[in-house]
């Protein structure tokens, strides 16, 4: 594999090595309220020419690979003043030029000018992938769901669709409280603000009130960040405070009793504008399409940041979120006759179902100082604490007249994760070539312990018959929990702690055109599990890729690099299992369009991984697995996001995914199969309009499709693509006057019976085929008023 990559890399350098363009130089500034306050989303263009970009949240621009000569550069948005300058760029140098607006921030605030435009499409990652340099320019396929995004789809947490937004990403299945989000062959690894939080069942998914943006990461990448999935990871990036006093309030309602409010309130408390505070507040009430099922919940999340000066920022955020639901399970449907059998409005719970309560917090330490414009420290570390008092519902058997026996268990659990970070980045000069430097260390220490121990069989007496129900309150003998968790888990502590150093240079050549990233990350870690033991593994990954700029707006990049996850499971048979290793080599092209306001990409890639763990396909509730020995993954990726004209932004995204087994001595029978769990083609399509002029002024219209074809059961032991192809559509329109803001949205117009699922013959005595899914919800509508202040 290695021998194809440096191959990989020869061709593509002796294709572009001689088509190199004329130096240019570079147009940076910022623009500031006439009281000092950054402006964000400003569009700064460049007169005569199609080149141009946006202020971001702190009001910063950058035009790049600008040709030498004199320019006009303008700056304007819906309800500012134009303005602008006459600037001269010379090759190789670096020309700064500020705004400073007629407006105050909170006339700003008045005219809304974020209100109007959309931002679909983002320039920069956030600081938490430490990557110094635009994305365009960045050798990986990494894709940023915005805050807008969600808004206009009304995404209330990470169960509703955000995955729609990304190529290859889908969510078929939960529980309720955590986000199984996969991708390329796997589930992505969670991460939250640069940190990898992944935990057995957890921890609690996010509420999109707190979210500012989502970046979805694909390959292993683990180089930039903590340990995470040869498949990639998503990371959530919490909001911060932007420097810019405005506030904001929504309510909700919606289909099954929907209640919510949020709050968002951002500003500083001091007039040099240098302690600065963001606080997001939510609560929520919603009953289920399905009886006795509801998730109730509120959130607050405060952030402070002082700027001592220019160069030292430390930035303080606790997050807390409490949700109580119905016990666990209830989504999941049983049937002998196939899918699709029962009611999607069926469920399994009785009338007198206990519920479920869930305490999440986190809280983030973050201090930057810059030593120089183009060299920054950052140590950070975090904290996180999972409580969760529950109940689960599963079957033991089904026979094929509709007998199910049910039980109900539970699963009170404790997660608690500690992570610290430190890394340096910057840039220098060797002779013509630039050199981006980053380099750091990563300490973790993750501990998850749980009581899921205790069972009860609901149907001891009777059993529950599918086809005529009987609801009715379920009598069960009372479970052990007022002993400690730690006694009652029984030595069930799964626990990990690593420690990792990692380095990268990033070679620039004729004026950064080329660009050769050469990575290094050591990691070291232990792990333990009541099943297997302690185990201690060390592992060098590498990394190598090429990014190459064929135009200002173009670039084409290749990557190969290796992945190193250790692992804690009860393997079949005994023993400790081994870590996930697996390499990914990847080329694709990206390109900004129409004045960078809109971008494509396109990406093949193949990622083969070793030692992935599933759940033994022959007793899938018994929380043993098996390792699948090899696997390998093809795949190609589309992606394009943005606004192609004032008012339009379009979202639209294809994969191909082909996961199949290649190795396994637990199972020779796999090998060839696809690996559970996953659709061979998904498409999604995001369409977005708002009029810019006229009376109907702010008045806009949305619609969208997820469609999945060829999709895999969950179940390893089935082999078959018997699960039916998925097609859902859903629109919205909206309104924005002044201060005041209306949205309508309707989730799965079409009203189909959607669903995901998979079987085996388990649970049936009588050897047949059990089929289990999960329905979604039908035809259900959101209303969601807003008020800035």
């Amino acid at each position: 594999m290695m021998n194809k990559s440096i191959y990989i890399f020869t061709i593509l350098f002796t294709l572009f090595s001689n088509a190199f363009a004329q130096r240019g130089g570079t147009i940076q500034g910022t623009v500031t309220s006439a009281d000092g306050k950054p402006v964000e989303a400003v569009t700064i263009g460049l007169a005569n020419t199609t080149r141009g970009t946006l202020t971001n949240e702190k009001g910063h621009f950058t035009i790049s690979k600008v040709k030498p000569g004199n320019y006009t550069i303008k700056v304007s948005a819906v309800g500012l003043t134009p303005a602008e300058k006459t600037v001269t760029v010379t090759a190789g140098a670096t020309t700064s030029v500020n705004f400073m607006l007629s407006e105050n921030a909170s006339q700003l605030g008045e005219v809304a000018i974020l209100g109007n435009h959309k931002k679909y499409k983002v320039d920069q990652p956030s600081p938490s992938l430490r990557l110094n340099e635009p994305l365009l320019q960045v050798p990986q396929n990494i894709q940023v769901v915005t805050n807008d995004q969600i808004k206009d789809q009304q995404i209330f947490n990470m169960l509703e669709g955000v995955s729609r937004n990304v190529s290859g990403v889908v969510m078929q299945e939960h529980w309720g409280n955590y986000a199984p989000v996969y991708g390329r062959g796997d589930r992505l690894s969670p991460f939250r603000n640069g940190f990898n939080i992944e935990a057995p069942w957890g921890p609690l998914n996010e509420d999109m009130a707190f979210v500012d943006r989502i970046e979805f990461v694909k390959g292993p990448a683990a180089f930039m960040l903590a340990n995470g999935n040869p498949s990639g990871f998503y990371n959530v990036v919490t909001k911060k405070p932007t420097g810019v006093n405005r506030q904001s309030v929504e309510f909700t309602a919606g289909s099954f009793n929907t209640y919510r409010a949020s709050a968002d309130l951002d500003g500083t408390f001091t007039q040099d504008g240098k302690l600065q505070y963001r606080l997001n507040l939510v609560g929520q009430l919603s009953k289920s399409f399905r009886p006795y099922d509801f998730t109730n919940k509120f959130g607050v999340d405060p952030v402070l940041r002082y700027k001592f000066d220019d160069k030292n920022t430390l930035t303080a955020e606790y997050t807390y979120q409490y949700q109580r639901m119905n016990a666990f399970g209830t989504a999941y449907l049983f049937s002998t006759d196939g899918y699709k059998t029962l009611p999607r409005d069926f469920t399994n719970a009785p009338s007198n179902s206990p519920s479920t309560a869930i305490n999440d917090h986190s809280a983030f330490l973050t201090y930057e100082h810059k030593f120089s414009d183009k060299w920054t420290a950052t140590v950070q570390g975090a904290y996180f604490y999972y409580k969760q008092n529950g109940y689960s519902y599963w079957i033991d058997s089904i026979l094929r007249n509709g007998n199910a026996y049910r039980s109900l268990g539970l699963w009170d659990a404790v997660n608690k994760n500690k992570f610290g970070q430190a890394f340096v980045s910057g840039e220098v000069k060797t002779g013509p070539i630039v050199h981006r430097i980053l380099g750091g260390i990563d300490l973790g220490d993750k501990h998850y312990l749980a009581d899921f121990n205790q069972s009860r069989s609901l149907d001891a007496n009777k059993p529950f018959n599918i086809y005529n129900p009987n609801n009715g309150p379920a009598a069960w003998a009372p479970f052990d929990e007022t002993t400690p968790l730690k006694i009652r888990a029984n030595g069930t502590d799964y626990w990990q702690t690593y420690q990792s150093g990692y380095v990268q240079d990033e070679l620039g050549f004729f004026n950064q055109k080329l660009r050769l990233t050469l990575a290094g990350r050591f990691t070291h870690a232990v792990t333990n599990n009541p099943y297997s033991g302690r185990a201690m593994n060390r592992k060098f990954t590498p990394r190598f890729g090429l990014s190459y700029s064929i135009d200002d707006a173009t670039s084409i990049y290749g990557v190969y690099d290796q992945a190193f996850i250790p692992q804690m499971g009860r393997v079949r048979g005994g023993g400790t299992p081994d870590p996930i290793t697996g390499n990914n080599i990847e080329g694709g092209i990206k390109r900004d369009w129409f004045n960078g306001k809109w971008s494509t990409s396109v990406s093949v890639y193949q990622i083969i991984k070793n030692n992935q763990l599933i759940a033994d396909p022959d007793n899938p509730t018994s929380g043993l697995q098996i390792a699948l020995g090899q696997t390998k993954v093809n795949g190609v990726e589309f992606d394009a996001r943005g606004e192609i004209t004032n008012g339009l932004n379009l979202m639209v995204n294809y994969a191909y995914t082909n996961p199949r087994i290649t190795k396994n001595e637990a199972l020779p029978s796999a090998i060839g199969s696809p690996i559970p769990g996953f659709a061979k083609h998904v498409t999604n399509a995001w369409l977005t309009y708002r009029l810019q002029r006229g009376e109907l002024k702010g008045l806009g219209f949305s619609a969208g499709y997820q469609w999945q074809l060829t999709r895999y059961p969950w179940s390893l032991s089935t082999r078959q693509t018997d699960v039916p192809n998925y097609f859902r559509v859903d629109a919205g329109a909206s309104y924005i006057y002044k201060k005041y803001s209306l949205a309508l949205n309707v989730n799965n117009l079409l009203n189909a019976y959607l669903f995901s699922g998979g079987h085996n013959d388990y649970y049936s005595p009588q050897g047949a085929t059990v089929y289990t899914w999960q329905a979604e919800a039908p035809r259900n509508v959101r209303v969601t008023v807003g008020y800035r202040f």
